[in-house]
């Protein structure tokens, strides 16, 4: 697919500051503030919020809007559910969706969002190139307190095709049928640097390559450019002609390859929902590759 053809994932802030100035007829403008911290983070996202935010933006919870029946974090929702959630913070099916978060990187948890919407059928869904962060430092203007919005309608439908489960990957290891990128940091991924979440241990699926979701990002926090993240992908061995999955920790970061390889003109990557958390916990110890102590029975 050409990229032409592609909704645009990125706008800058200028574009967005120009936005809601005009905020022009027939313009059905959401912005969402899709903030989340992993616990040892120490940062609670709402606070934050209700203390600054882009005019207009609402708070997306992403361990909300999840499959809470799950032992597992923020797995996807049914679509009634996405649908009925989005709705209440006034996205409808005409909406044009803006997402960013308030992290120091610049986009963090933002892009798992932007693929939520993909996942359930809706295009018109674009990430705030370098986030909160750059927002504050180009001088926009910020909110503060709750937000206040008119529920709207929203049907949703999930592409499965985008979303891959434990079976999928470990089908993979024979059949290799896909590649399989994990966005974690590398010291996460040998097996050497601890996991964030207690009783999961670091490593790596079999055959999986490493790529830090910090290596789509420029030192500002603004996404590369197409021709570094081509380059990128090229440099770890990662054909994007042929079939590619993402994963990471619990699917978050996942987002950011699904996001730099849809920015090449591939829209069809894949996130492993579960992702490290539900890998460490089903798969056998062989199928964990580590370093460090990786997993016995």
């Amino acid at each position: 697919m050409s990229q032409q053809l592609l909704y645009r994932a990125l706008v800058s802030a200028k574009w967005l500051a120009e936005a809601i100035k005009s905020q022009q007829a027939g313009l059905a403008l959401r912005i969402l503030d899709a903030s989340w911290y992993l616990p040892k983070m120490k940062r609670d996202p709402k606070r934050e919020f209700e203390e600054r935010h882009i005019p207009g933006a609402v708070f997306f919870d992403i361990d909300q809007c999840s499959d809470r029946t799950s032992p597992y974090d923020h797995m996807l929702p049914r679509a009634d559910d996405f649908a009925e959630y989005v709705g209440k913070l006034g996205v409808g099916n005409d909406s044009h969706v803006v997402v960013y978060d308030g992290s120091d990187q610049g986009l963090f948890s933002a892009p798992r969002v932007w693929w939520m919407f993909r996942a359930f059928g809706h295009e018109a869904v674009s990430l705030l190139d370098g986030g909160l962060k750059n927002w504050q430092r180009e001088g926009n203007a910020l909110s503060s307190g709750k937000s206040q919005v008119a529920p709207s309608e929203f049907h949703a439908s999930l592409d499965k095709s985008l979303v891959k489960t434990y079976e999928d990957i470990l089908d993979n290891l024979d059949s290799h049928r896909f590649q399989l990128v994990d966005a974690r940091a590398a010291g996460r991924f040998r097996g050497v640097e601890p996991e964030p979440r207690d009783g999961i241990e670091p490593g790596h699926v079999p055959g999986s390559t490493s790529i830090p979701f910090t290596d789509f990002l420029t030192e500002s926090g603004l996404e590369k450019t197409p021709e570094q993240i081509r380059s990128l992908f090229q440099e770890k061995k990662v054909d994007l002609l042929k079939p590619l999955v993402a994963t990471c920790g619990s699917g978050v970061t996942a987002c950011h390859v699904a996001l730099g390889a849809y920015l090449c003109g591939k829209p069809d990557v894949a996130v492993y929902d579960g992702a490290w958390v539900e890998w460490y916990m089903r798969a056998q110890p062989e199928n964990i590759i580590s370093e460090g102590k990786g997993k016995t029975v």
